[in-house]
């Protein structure tokens, strides 16, 4: 039950961070790079206070890796510049997708034989994805299309490199502190185009400190519970989510189209999560 409860937390925490990235670049409240930067030191901070509090052993500030470093600044800059044109069924498309067949190749490619059940709960998975958001698909912008590719791969390894975490709120807090370099170049270069607001700030925080910081320790606590392809299957239901948090949130309408396939991809999930047992 607690893998079960932490692992939806950590998925809910994935959506929540589209629907603020949503609200903060679609009505023009910030920029990208100042987005991204402002979301990377709150997670940061964040971190580190909770690091401080709960960990006696203070070298343990020392954890984390310079490589998962680089793949999350990576997904976090190419995530938000691709939001910025991209429409959300093209977004979630292309990134999820990408996500999920970076991380079924990478467990083939290590050897990982995925039971009958989870192939079926992924065909199950996918399909509902792309039920859901085909309806509003139009042709993507090339630049946009390839930013959220990167931004798939790079978060895909970086849910690989988690796989080895013995301490995710070390190794997390690690991984944030050193992304913040990374970004900072990419905000001096984007300084011209810098334009902030106290909501637009205030999104970028909550982003980084609790959907991002709090999130991605969760996730890098049950990575070691999950199987590569499980892992990439379980984001699948991401999309679906977000969703739903836009008609909570947002004031988006409740279709029978999304409620039937969120039906299809949280049920492709729970058979990629029984299939294993199976």
């Amino acid at each position: 039950m607690k893998l079960f409860l932490t692992t939806i937390f950590a998925l809910v925490c994935f959506a929540l961070n589209s629907i603020l990235c949503r609200l903060a670049l679609k009505t023009d409240e910030i920029d990208a790079a100042s987005f991204t930067a402002i979301r990377l030191v709150a997670g940061a901070v964040m971190l580190f206070f909770i690091n401080f509090f709960t960990s006696r052993d203070k070298s343990r500030f020392k954890s984390g890796n310079w490589s998962s470093a680089f793949y999350l600044f990576l997904y976090a800059i190419c995530f938000s510049f691709a939001y910025v044109s991209l429409t959300t069924g093209n977004g979630a498309l292309v990134l999820f997708g990408t996500v999920q067949f970076t991380l079924i190749a990478a467990a083939l490619y290590k050897g990982e034989r995925p039971h009958r059940l989870e192939w079926f709960g992924f065909v199950l998975a996918f399909g509902g994805l792309i039920y859901l958001i085909l309806p509003g698909l139009s042709a993507p912008p090339l630049l946009s299309s390839v930013l959220m590719f990167s931004a798939g791969v790079a978060w895909g390894f970086y849910t690989l490199n988690g796989r080895n975490s013995t301490n995710p709120i070390a190794d997390t807090a690690g991984n944030f502190l050193r992304s913040v370099p990374f970004a900072v170049p990419v905000l001096l270069l984007f300084l011209p185009q810098t334009h902030l607001s106290s909501k637009g700030i205030l999104l970028a925080v909550l982003s980084g400190a609790v959907a991002s910081g709090i999130g991605y320790v969760a996730w890098y606590a049950i990575l070691k519970f999950h199987t590569a392809t499980r892992a990439g299957i379980l984001q699948i239901s991401v999309p679906a989510l977000a969703a739903l948090g836009g008609v909570l949130f947002l004031g988006e309408n409740l279709s029978f189209r999304l409620i039937s396939a969120s039906c299809l991809i949280l049920g492709g999930v729970a058979l990629a999560i029984f299939g294993r047992k199976k």
